[in-house]
């Protein structure tokens, strides 16, 4: 397989691009940038045996490379952003959880809100961004803390008068009278028309939201010390008492910022650190606006094990700043990253100005890159000492209770969905050392059992599982959510089986009791033991991935017979929608012109198709 790949490599073109690692699944397992594609992508088929075992276990999976070229180097960095960000490949280095980050949002309408957002929720908003083509959305983060976010909302919700509804504005007046938030002065209430609040005098609002989440708070005050000017001197008391609350407001947040000690001004400023403790590595970022340090955030990574500090911090650059609007003129670095000078580019591009990237070997620069990495190596310890607490003595202790004398290394979890019986799904979810191992999740479609027997349900997927127990490595524990009959049920379905030696346990609910294989009596563990709250976060888990998948199926059975119900549509023209498409899902996704491109489909058929897709269902 190599020598083919070596010579599909060798018909590479000498030009920049990205390329795509894919294994037998067709998967992408690493997506990097090259300036010449067939020179960079030679390396990775090297039969050097003193190559890295990350290297090394990337080639045991490598089947197929694909690759796309562009016209320069920062066209393809910029590519290989969206590719991570899109497809998350194992091999390369992600903001672990970064899905999950909160942002601020401000809403791409006429006159926008300011949410918070997190990226996994961004497509069930996509209604309400489009109705105003045209707007495009600024985004704030990732943070952090979603505390912190939360009580920033609360506090600019007080400073700016920004509406709070979704209701969708066009500019007219709508029918409903303003709300109490007008009453109370805490919204403009554009409502009422862009007569009584104009697109121009909300945008003034919305722009000065923008400065404080940039952190240009100097400039801010400028502005509202401007528009209370103007007010007075026109007479309106009322706005220039209420520009004046909110000017003094803004100088008490900034007066309790950290002052930071600066050399040579202070422009704009991110402080990155690099942090590595075993296998963990972390980034502390600083945030530096004004001479002000207006906060931290702290971000740990996966997949940087066997790569040198200035390929993470590449890397890590490439994934936290294709998130950010507005990179800021400078970036301290605890050591120089690979390509800093391209990376530099595409920062500038990005900002629409010089960016300065540099790591500071002395002096009052290097103090600040050294506090920096001092809080990060602090934060990984911490989350060292918290996962010891979460999962390694917890693990210790379920060890003892099931009496193996050693912690249970892979825990597989099981849970059946269904509504009234139907569209029955099985879920296994599996924990390694305690944490989700999500690419070992697996669903089982109900074929057998009765509808509504979940005992029979579940007897058939753990049926199913020893099936192909000699495929795979063997659980420590099964886990099932349930009670004592679950037990009982799954017990008897692996009699004889090579997973009937292996630990059983059922957690039932209302209140939690722990019941074991063997004995009739449930452990009752306090609500605040670790080792419960371990085996309660796998049964949420596993409940969880069974409901998302019930509702799949449940959606696509639901499309599947509306179809099959439209006249005009038989066997032969569902076989060619699934043909087209791939799947039902993707069929009532399709528009209209795309399912006039299929054969048979005439515009009318399409129109019904559409309709009947996205009935009831969007």
């Amino acid at each position: 397989m190599f020598e083919e790949l070596k010579k599909k490599v060798s018909r590479f073109p000498d030009l920049p691009g990205v390329y795509l690692l894919k294994d037998q699944q067709d998967r992408i397992i690493y997506v990097g940038k090259a300036g010449s594609l067939r020179k960079r992508v030679r390396s990775y088929l090297t039969d050097k045996v003193d190559s890295s075992p990350r290297l090394r276990s990337l080639q045991n999976q490598l089947v197929a490379i694909d690759y796309l070229v562009t016209d320069s180097e920062v066209e393809a960095l910029i590519l290989e952003c969206s590719l991570i960000k899109e497809y998350r490949p194992r091999f390369n280095v992600n903001l672990k959880d970064d899905k999950d980050y909160p942002y601020l949002l401000i809403t791409p309408e006429l006159y926008p809100r300011l949410e918070l957002l997190r990226l996994s929720q961004k497509s069930s908003r996509k209604a309400c961004f489009e109705a105003c083509p045209g707007k495009f959305e600024r985004r704030f983060g990732p943070y952090t803390d979603v505390g912190a976010v939360r009580d920033t909302l609360l506090f600019l919700g007080s400073l700016f008068p920004l509406r709070r509804c979704r209701q969708p504005l066009d500019g007219n007046p709508t029918t409903e009278r303003p709300c109490l938030n007008y009453q109370m002065k805490r919204c403009m209430a554009p409502c009422r028309g862009k007569e009584a609040v104009s697109p121009e005098e909300y945008g003034q609002l919305v722009q000065q939201i923008v400065l404080f989440l940039e952190g240009r708070h100097g400039e801010l005050e400028k502005d509202l010390k401007r528009e209370m000017e103007e007010a007075a001197a026109a007479e309106q008391f009322e706005k220039a008492a209420a520009l004046r609350d909110r000017y003094l407001a803004l100088q008490r947040v900034a007066g309790q910022q950290q002052k930071m000690l600066l050399t040579g001004g202070s422009p704009d400023r991110d402080i990155l650190a690099l942090a590595r403790k075993e296998k963990d590595a972390a980034v502390h970022l600083f945030l530096v606006r004004d001479g002000k340090l207006l906060g931290q955030k702290h971000f740990s990574l996966t997949g940087t094990v066997d790569l040198e500090d200035k390929e993470v911090l590449a890397s890590f650059v490439k994934s936290y700043y294709s998130r950010v609007d507005q990179p800021p003129a400078e970036i301290l670095l605890s050591a120089e990253p690979a390509e800093a000078e391209l990376l530099a580019m595409w920062l500038g591009a990005k900002a629409g100005l010089k960016v300065k990237l540099q790591s500071p070997k002395r002096g009052s620069l290097r103090k600040l890159v050294e506090l920096a990495e001092k809080n990060a190596l602090l934060k990984l310890e911490e989350e060292a000492e918290l996962r010891i607490r979460r999962t390694e003595e917890p693990l210790i202790e379920l060890g003892r209770l099931l009496g193996t004398g050693r912690p249970p290394e892979r825990i597989e979890a099981y849970d059946i969905s269904h509504l009234r019986g139907g569209a029955a799904v099985g879920a296994l979810v599996v924990f390694r050392n305690g944490e989700a191992d999500k690419d070992q999740y697996r669903r089982f479609n109900i074929k057998k059992a009765a509808p509504g027997d979940d005992y029979a349900a579940l007897a058939e997927v753990l049926q199913r599982r020893a099936q192909r127990a000699t495929k795979g490595p063997l659980p420590d524990l099964l886990l099932i959510d349930g009670g004592k009959g679950q037990l009982s049920a799954v017990n008897a379905a692996l009699r004889g089986s090579l997973l009937a030696e292996v630990s059983i346990a059922a957690l039932a609910k209302d209140p939690d009791r722990l019941y074991l294989a063997g004995s009739s009596l449930p452990v009752l563990l306090p609500a605040d033991n670790p080792t419960l709250q371990l085996l309660q976060r796998i049964r949420n888990e596993v409940h969880r991935f069974a409901v998302s998948g019930h509702r799949t199926l449940k959606s696509r059975s639901a499309i599947s017979s509306r179809l099959e119900n439209i006249p005009g549509i038989g066997p032969a023209k569902r076989a060619a929608l699934l043909a087209a498409f791939g799947s039902i899902e993707r069929v009532r996704q399709a528009d209209i012109d795309e399912l006039i491109r299929v054969p048979g489909i005439t515009r009318a058929l399409a129109e019904k198709i559409y309709a009947t897709g996205h009935a009831g269902l969007s």
